[in-house]
């Protein structure tokens, strides 16, 4: 650490160096053409030496003042003048050759013998300096760029030291049971000789499993805070550079350091980036990028035995994994996250509120009911949001119209302030109250939450349909009532206006999504229990099923008129449940249209509560 810092210093006196050398260059060239130009600048009022020698002969001139060749005259008359001699010639001979007694006028010399002293000397010297910093610089730059050349192959890594401050498991709430999965590896760490004893081996690597904001970084951080060893983190994008061979030799450099200061972790993020199946490359061939995971299966499970350095790896996509780096003897473990269930949001909404002020109108447990689908990072952005907003209007305490408009605003978007003509605004009055009037008399659909005419992103409204529990399937007639609800939308722009306009494009993109995963996926549909819909090993680019197969154009004619009979009977459904409640689907759009925004309570004061199944 010491040796770093010392490094870190002399680097940034080198720099005040050279930037001082810069600075006195340029003021030393600056002086020189600032003399240059004051001795030898023309005056507008310069006169031949004759005219001089006429003026004296007339005595006209009072003073002559000898400045080197250059002379200064001073007339009677208060002007004055200037004028240029020969370098050879005295001013006394010259008055003398033209029948001019000096004694006439008064004559000043000035010494300049040191100034041209100086100026000789800096003439001398200061291209000699110029080069010179010419060339340090050169040769610094060249030294410089030699180093990084081969700095190339030194890891990239973050090194956390033991006296880093640490997180530990307490700090993290959300995942108890992959907590409990950890939990053994920081007993590996902290008491190897105890799972030896019994001819047990330590895992090689552990490898963290889910979406995007469930807190697999900050897992990663807690075990190395637990077991209180030293934390090398690097992104697997870190390994790859230009040159050919890097990332391998970075790999090698890693672990070399890891196994010095073993016991320790080694955390990869993202390491989809370099861990993809090889064979996968746009060249087909042996590619940097499969010459660095090479590199890694050799270090996590090569001949070198690897002990007391557990690689922790992330990612949300296992699927592009290469097998032989997930097998076992590498990542030996997969521990798996997802989003937060309504008891995990509870205790993850109550470690973020820490330290903020909240009014007693706050409960925990309608937070997290409200939460539902939010991951970690989600809930904690909304409590940073819901304070930003309480500061930004002089509050004391969070309250939970903050935090509605934080929970709203992470999900949809800022609000937008934008000028909306009336017809914009009917338009979108009467399109969210047919989502609203669908959605409230479809069994399958969860409460309303909120309706609005308010922009947010792209948006010109939204009707908020949260789930009201946590689920982890979906029924047949609940998606029909989504793909019914998507579509209420335009069908209330048909019945009103006897038009349709482009405001559902996007619930259209949803209700096709449902349809077509129900005939594809689900086998739900007619065509039966069948997956119809190719996977591809190369990604959705490359339309290639795993085993070989393609769907036939026969079956996806029919693929197709099933996923538009969904869609047609849905609108036609929707269509009926607005006519059906037309009275009130008036009601709630002239109510949108006069306060913007109702809630779930204002809803139900004109459509009655909704019934459940």
């Amino acid at each position: 650490m010491a040796n770093h810092k010392s490094k870190i210093n002399s680097k940034r006196l080198i720099n005040a160096a050279k930037g001082l050398l810069v600075y006195f260059l340029i003021g030393l060239a600056a002086l020189i053409f600032f003399i240059n130009i004051t001795g030898t600048g023309k005056n507008s009022n310069q006169i031949p030496i004759s005219q001089v020698i006429t003026d004296v002969k007339d005595n006209q001139v009072s003073k002559l003042t000898l400045e080197n060749d250059k002379i200064t005259v001073d007339y009677k008359n208060g002007q004055t003048a200037t004028s240029v001699k020969e370098t050879s010639d005295s001013i006394y001979q010259v008055l003398k050759d033209a029948g001019v007694d000096p004694n006439n006028v008064t004559i000043d010399v000035i010494d300049t013998s040191s100034q041209q002293a100086w100026l000789s000397i800096l003439g001398t010297v200061l291209p000699i300096l110029l080069m010179v910093g010419f060339f340090f610089l050169i040769f610094r730059q060249a030294r410089e760029a030699g180093q990084g050349i081969f700095s190339f192959a030194q890891s990239r890594a973050k090194v956390f030291s033991k006296d880093q401050p640490q997180i530990k498991f307490s700090d993290v709430a959300g995942v108890d049971e992959a907590k409990k999965e950890l939990s053994e590896v920081v007993e590996f760490l902290k008491t190897p000789e105890k799972f030896k004893s019994l001819g047990a081996r330590i895992p090689k690597g552990v490898l963290l499993v889910g979406p995007a904001g469930v807190g697999k970084t900050l897992l990663a951080r807690a075990v190395a805070g637990e077991a209180n060893v030293p934390f090398f983190s690097i992104a697997g994008s870190e390994f790859m550079e230009i040159l050919v061979g890097v990332g391998a030799a970075r790999v090698r450099d890693m672990f070399a350091q890891a196994k010095k200061s073993a016991p320790a972790i080694i955390f990869i993020d993202e390491i989809e980036s370099i861990g993809r199946m090889r064979g996968m490359g746009i060249s087909g061939g042996h590619d940097e990028r499969e010459q660095t995971l090479n590199q890694i299966l050799v270090e996590m499970d090569g001949f070198t035995p690897n002990d007391h350095v557990i690689v922790l790896g992330a990612t949300n996509r296992p699927d592009l994994l290469d097998s032989a780096l997930i097998r076992p003897g590498r990542f030996d473990r997969r521990v798996v996250l997802g989003l937060p269930d309504l008891e995990e949001r509870k205790a993850i909404i109550q470690l973020h509120m820490k330290g903020k002020p909240f009014t007693k109108e706050v409960e925990v447990d309608r937070l997290a009911r409200r939460t539902v689908g939010f991951s970690g990072a989600d809930i904690a952005n909304m409590l940073n949001e819901a304070a930003i907003l309480a500061a930004r209007e002089g509050k004391k305490a969070i309250d939970p119209k903050d935090l509605e408009e934080a929970a709203t605003k992470e999900k949809l978007g800022p609000r937008r302030s934008r000028m909306q003509t009336e017809e914009d605004r009917k338009l979108s009055a009467y399109h969210e109250a047919g989502h609203a009037i669908v959605g409230h008399f479809l069994k399958g659909i969860d409460p309303i939450h909120r309706i609005t005419i308010v922009s947010r992103g792209v948006s010109g409204g939204h009707t908020m349909f949260p789930p009201s529990q946590d689920r982890s399937n979906e029924t047949k007639s609940r998606l029909l009532d989504q793909i019914t609800t998507a579509l209420g939308g335009q069908a209330a722009e048909k019945l009103k206006f006897k038009d349709i306009s482009t405001g559902a494009a996007s619930d259209l993109e949803i209700a096709t999504a449902i349809a077509r995963a129900m005939v594809m996926d689900y086998g739900m549909s007619p065509l039966g229990p069948i997956a119809s819909r190719p996977k591809s090993m190369f990604g959705a680019w490359m339309r290639m099923p795993e085993d070989g197969t393609t769907i036939s154009p026969k079956l996806q004619d029919r693929v197709d008129e099933e996923v538009e009979k969904i869609l047609s009977n849905s609108a036609v459904e929707a269509e009926k449940l607005l006519k059906s409640h037309q009275i009130k689907f008036e009601e709630v759009a002239k109510a949108l249209l006069e306060k913007e925004t109702l809630e779930s309570e204002e809803f139900e004061k004109i459509v009655g509560k909704k019934t459940t199944k």
